[in-house]
């Protein structure tokens, strides 16, 4: 127990520095026994491991450009991060957008998600006005945007143009968001610390979709909704969740949590994240895409909104179970 205690007794810049080595010295290990791997004969593994290994060169892959940009904004500072959010949420959200069979009725709508409710909420983000940052676009955004289609006087469809408009700037700018704001965060005891909260998630979330996507190429599953995703399954799920708990855990030191709470707050991350994801391919399936960006599936290419969907539910899950708790526990 006195380990535990002397890492939560350590200063920010000594948890910054162990949280690097430990960070990308994992990242560094795991492309090493990668590199080996390759060094394989390719003709003698089989079909399905080829794929496989595929798979998780495109996740490691992205796994690398995550750490480095999550460190590029965390030694940036809150203004730096919020900006490199936003210009993710418009990099997202323009995926979402393509997507769409959209009408010259809806530009105006667009103009308004993009270039006013966009930089607005995150403007309130960097000036700590949570109350109203939480409300802007899932009220008044939500109500402003089919007022603005309305005046372009087209009713054919009106209300499932006006819906996709709604649901991608609520996933790509409003969950997105949350990150930023999670950085921002402090309470009384842990000012300065926001980065560690936004750290702990991304690990709980991100370790929680490793092994569920493991778990279900590995274990026999029942898909649970089978035409949205084959890979989907309880138990597939139970472990990512259970994987996230531990890691939760073990990284409650960094956290204002005790190890209790951090758990709970671990599992809460991951599983709102994991569900997102199964929503999100949802999505893919009913627009008739396997990746977002309107990539082709024959290239393996993906787009950033297949690497971010997950936090873009998370996020905001995760941002306001931390806030609720501790005005609750003050």
């Amino acid at each position: 127990m006195s380990f535990w205690r002397n890492l939560k007794a350590m200063s920010a810049s000594e948890h910054i520095a162990l949280l690097f080595l430990l960070l990308f010295g994992l990242l560094f290990l795991i492309s090493l026994g990668g590199f080996l791997y390759s060094l394989r004969d390719p003709e003698k593994r089989s079909a399905a491991a080829e794929g496989n290994w595929l798979q998780f060169k495109r996740d490691l892959n992205a796994v690398w450009v995550g750490s480095i940009l999550f460190w590029l904004a965390w030694i940036s500072g809150p203004v730096g991060a919020t900006l490199l959010f936003g210009v993710f949420s418009f990099l997202a959200l323009r995926e979402f957008i393509t997507l769409m069979h959209t009408r010259r009725a809806d530009h105006r709508s667009l103009i308004l998600s993009f270039f006013v409710l966009l930089p607005l909420q995150y403007v309130l983000v960097a000036t700590r006005h949570f109350d109203l940052f939480s409300v802007l676009i899932p009220v008044y955004g939500f109500l402003a945007i089919p007022v603005v289609s309305a005046f372009a006087d087209d009713p054919a469809q009106f209300l499932e143009r006006n819906a996709k408009i709604q649901w991608g700037i609520m996933v790509c700018v409003y969950g997105l968001s949350h990150g930023p704001a999670l950085l921002l965060l402090e309470f009384k005891g842990y000012e300065g610390r926001g980065p560690f909260l936004l750290f702990f998630m991304v690990m709980a979330v991100g370790v929680g979709q490793i092994v569920q996507e493991v778990a279900s190429r590995s274990l026999r599953r029942r898909p649970v909704a089978r035409r949205i995703s084959r890979s989907f399954s309880w138990r597939a799920l139970w472990l990512g969740q259970l994987a996230a708990a531990l890691t939760g855990t073990l990284l409650y030191w960094i956290t204002p949590f005790k190890a209790g709470q951090a758990l709970v707050m671990a599992v809460i991350a991951s599983l709102a994240g994991a569900l997102g994801g199964l929503v999100m391919r949802a999505l893919k399936k009913d627009f008739g895409v396997i990746y977002w960006g309107n990539s082709s599936s024959i290239t393996g290419a993906i787009g950033l909104l297949d690497r971010i969907a997950v936090l873009c539910f998370a996020a905001p899950v995760f941002f306001h179970s931390v806030r609720w708790y501790f005005k609750a526990n003050l």
